[in-house]
């Protein structure tokens, strides 16, 4: 697939008002079309910039209403155009136009903190999956991209030097989580060893087997199924993350609320805004922890709850299972799950 890109008038000015309107429908088009030749994912992601770049290079120069040029790169954290170049609005339309298909329009329009209808922690792992999608001939999508195959020594007759086991968990390269994450208002950091790791510039999302001690605290899952299956009521009301609510310390960075050093409220107010907030993706991984567990009598009261609660938690749950490799324990405990939701 070739791109012929216009040829750039040398007096030319372009209006950004104008090539901004246009940024989201040119990549929506190529989404589409590419996704329709069997390219998906990162592969996907990569081959709309070429597109997305020849509206800004008709012109000599891009300009606001100011007459500040706008330039290819920039501060992707910036709030102005002139300062955080056009680069950044690409992979911000890229991310929104994937978010629109996984999630729904809600997902896509939350900016820069600004609530949609999921959380961060959601719109984050969607993206995620979605950029690692492969565009294999067989429509499969590949783990740990980037990853060594340990086994290719030994099929290679060679003895694989000795190393630490490789972590599981699907990988993507730090710089292209964070083009998708900085345009569109999500924190990396405040997710950092609550949902992803990051080492040697590479992100790591943690399978939810590494969640269920800061989901559930030391005694794990089995204490919460017990407690579910004595009182089915208590599902509504099931709490996250108690490790922290008993005052020890956070094992995760989650979003917290600041308090000064003049605040009056009483040391029991203040610990209880330290406790991070249980997202819709906690409560998924949560129901998907109680499914491997085999407790399906408090996953039934679980989802009875969640049910009652909003739509977004099978929402979620069904875009998720959509997204993950279809080999992986994540989309075979979300498969079994979705199955013993009531109906």
């Amino acid at each position: 697939m070739h791109l012929v890109c216009r040829p750039r008038t040398e007096d030319q000015v372009g209006d950004w008002g104008q090539v901004y309107r246009e940024l989201p429908k040119r990549v929506g088009d190529w989404i589409e079309r590419l996704q329709s030749e069997g390219v998906r994912g990162a592969d996907l992601v990569f081959a709309c910039i070429g597109p997305a770049l020849e509206i800004y290079r008709r012109y000599s120069k891009v300009v606001d209403a100011e007459e500040r040029e706008i330039p290819l790169g920039g501060d992707p954290e910036a709030t102005e155009p002139h300062k955080r170049g056009y680069l950044a609005y690409v992979w911000e339309a890229v991310g929104r136009a994937a978010l629109e298909q996984v999630l729904g329009s809600a997902e896509a329009s939350a900016r820069n903190g600004a609530a949609g209808a999921l959380e961060e922690d959601a719109r984050l792992t969607a993206l995620f999956l979605w950029t690692l999608q492969s565009t294999d001939a067989n429509g499969e999508s590949r783990e740990d991209v980037g990853a060594r195959d340990d086994d290719e020594d030994e099929d290679a007759g060679e003895t694989p030097a000795p190393q630490k086991s490789k972590k599981k968990g699907l990988s993507l390269i730090y710089d292209v989580a964070r083009r998708f994450a900085q345009p569109l208002g999500i924190h990396l950091d405040q997710w950092e060893d609550r949902i992803i790791q990051t080492e040697k510039g590479v992100v790591r999302l943690l399978p939810i087997a590494e969640r269920a001690k800061q989901l559930f605290g030391e005694d794990g899952a089995e204490a919460v199924a017990d407690q579910l299956e004595r009182n089915p009521k208590a599902a509504p009301q099931l709490s996250l993350f108690p490790d922290v609510r008993d005052g020890g310390a956070p094992a995760i960075k989650g979003r917290k609320r600041k308090v000064g050093q003049a605040s009056s409220l009483s040391a029991e107010a203040t610990a209880r805004m330290a406790v991070p907030q249980a997202t819709t993706l906690d409560r998924v991984h949560a129901a998907m922890l109680l499914q491997a567990g085999g407790r399906a009598n408090a996953l039934r009261a679980l989802l009875k709850a969640e049910q009652d609660r909003s739509p977004d938690f099978l929402r979620l749950a069904n875009a998720l299972s959509a997204l993950y490799p279809k080999e992986s324990e994540e989309k075979r405990l979300l498969d079994a799950m979705l199955l013993a939701v009531p109906r």
